[in-house]
């Protein structure tokens, strides 16, 4: 019965420890695939990135990211980000998958 009770208490131990480690890395910023950004905010600024870059982010390939820029070219700069929905290409679901990873300035 010892030996159960102390196997137990193991398990309860590591079952705490996994749960806190999720909650630290669930509060942390998403970070762009493909990037070492150590300040904290690490979403992209789509008034400035190039296309390069913005291919970078989840769910955008070369003609969305030549798109952005191509509007932001003939439109002037976002002012918020929520403006990437005017471009075709972005829906909703898009936008709510990217919108982590970008921000305008």
């Amino acid at each position: 019965m010892a030996v159960r009770t102390v196997a137990s208490l193991i398990l309860l131990a590591l079952s705490i420890t996994l749960i806190s480690a999720c909650g630290q890395v669930r509060n942390q910023p998403p970070q762009i695939p493909g990037t070492n950004s150590s300040s904290g905010n690490s979403a992209l600024n789509i008034n400035t990135a190039t296309i390069e870059e913005l291919q970078k982010i989840p769910h955008i390939g070369e003609k969305l990211a030549a798109k952005i820029v191509n509007y932001r070219e003939a439109n002037g700069s976002f002012r918020k980000v929520e403006h990437l929905m005017l471009i075709p290409g972005i829906s909703d679901k898009r936008f709510r998958t990217i919108k982590p990873f970008v921000r305008v300035e």
